[in-house]
């Protein structure tokens, strides 16, 4: 089927896709939605999460199609490579429609369109340098570009998932609605782990969530544009914005990270709250930190899960305004008032050479339109990251749960009500309420920012 692409589509894919890896699917027109899911050694994962996706309408299928990228290494061992052969397997049974248990005729009685990317195969597997979950997550984004049906003028979307969470059954409904009828660009769908039955585990994703949320929650208060969540499966853009800024990177790790940063400095990042997806809280070998790494280390080196003092917030925020105001028409003279916020924030800047690095770029601006730019790009994401671990490092060392949730609280003003010797009774208990009180603050927060 001979298939019509935009100009900008033509560039893109004539540079970056790569032939090795093919889509297998049952080729069809008005496909304007993609579901990109990179998954190795997730059989009995890839059938819950399709179980869980059959839950959702059945008209938001008619339009799109879920890519499976099913991988793994040259010297990935047997148990990885006989369970990704029962996944290639599972799904060319679902792409031939030919169901041969009840999990199969009820995902395909959804109306779920189903296409696969074999990067397990013998010769498909990737190479060790590379392999990992970006490659795994450009490879199925690049081919979503060439499923889009152009010739219809609805936003094409392109959204992450991983094979190890569950949707809610409005997940489909909620992304197409936000991007067709509020001209999303780039969006970040709400997230809830899910939580374990045993006691130890739950302490620990509760933990780790309340890290995130109080992460993410601060750089809101502090009015940082990087003030959202980088979860991998929660992330959603339209061709478009893909495309502008070059695509997916093939890190190993923090892949999702980056890619939000690039998007965050060319489109506004918006929420989808109004539905959620539920990664599993399990220990992972699969990447060097995030949340696996993170239970990992807490569940076996019993590593306590803290959060950052929320001095650090106070000090972004000064830091932001001040970064933001005409003092930053003058590099010496901001570098100086950065003292007045906190010796450590210029001794950053000074090691940074900020001097040097931002007079060279107000030089090469010829509009205020470009110098806000560059105050995005040059104090980004990444950078914020870094003040912050270098305050931390020097001045504001992380904070026990219970001190440093409480004092964010007092920070931002936000009044909690609940009699610590009447309705907590213990650490679970401590714990799921400080989270609730977070989710509470964000969205408080969020609603409340002009960003």
């Amino acid at each position: 089927m001979h298939k019509y692409f935009p100009n900008s589509v033509t560039r893109y894919l004539s540079k970056n896709l790569r032939s090795e890896w093919e889509l297998e699917w049952n080729e069809t027109q008005g496909i304007h939605t993609v579901i990109v899911v990179p998954a190795i050694c997730e059989y009995e994962n890839i059938k819950n999460l399709l179980l869980s996706l059959s839950e959702n309408s059945k008209s938001g299928f008619e339009n799109s199609i879920i890519i499976f990228v099913i991988n793994q290494q040259v010297t990935s061992n047997k148990e990885v490579r006989s369970n990704n052969n029962l996944s290639l397997e599972f799904l060319r049974t679902l792409i031939k429609k030919i169901p041969i248990d009840q999990n199969q005729k009820k995902i395909i009685e959804g109306g779920i369109n189903i296409g696969l990317v074999d990067a397990s195969s013998e010769g498909k597997e990737f190479d060790d340098k590379e392999a990992g979950v970006g490659i795994a997550r450009k490879i199925g984004m690049d081919l979503s570009l060439q499923v889009f049906d152009y010739t219809i003028s609805c936003k094409k979307i392109i959204s992450c998932l991983d094979a190890d969470c569950l949707v809610q059954n409005n997940y489909l409904a909620e992304i197409q609605k936000y991007f067709s009828k509020n001209n999303y660009s780039v969006a970040v769908v709400d997230f809830e782990h899910i939580i374990p039955n045993d006691e130890h585990n739950e302490k620990g994703i509760l933990s780790y969530e309340i890290f995130l949320r109080h992460y993410v929650a601060g750089l809101l208060f502090a009015k940082s544009p990087f003030a959202f969540h980088t979860i991998g499966s929660t992330i959603v853009c339209d061709h478009e914005a893909y495309i502008k800024v070059g695509g997916m990177n093939t890190r190993n790790a923090a892949e999702d990270f980056y890619f939000l940063q690039k998007l965050a400095k060319n489109f506004k990042v918006q929420r989808i709250t109004t539905t959620k997806v539920k990664p599993y809280s399990r220990e992972s070998w699969r990447v060097p930190f995030g949340t696996g790494r993170s239970m990992t280390n807490f569940l076996f080196k019993e590593k306590k899960i803290s959060v950052f003092d929320p001095n650090i917030y106070i000090i972004l925020k000064d830091w932001l305004s001040l970064f933001n105001s005409d003092y930053s028409l003058n590099p010496n003279l901001i570098q100086q008032e950065s003292k007045k916020i906190h010796p450590e924030l210029y001794c950053f800047l000074v090691n940074r050479r900020f001097n040097e690095n931002w007079t060279k770029i107000l030089n090469n601006s010829k509009s205020s339109k470009q110098i806000d730019y560059q105050r995005i790009n040059w104090f980004d994401a990444l950078e914020t990251l870094k003040l912050i671990h270098h305050l931390r490092d020097i001045s504001f060392p992380m904070q026990d749960i219970k001190i440093g949730v409480e004092n964010f609280f007092k920070v931002v003003q936000h009044s909690i009500n609940f009699d610590p010797r009447s309705e907590i009774s213990n650490q679970i208990q401590l714990l799921r309420f400080y989270l609730s009180e977070l989710k509470i603050l964000e969205n408080n927060l969020y609603q409340n920012s002009d960003l």
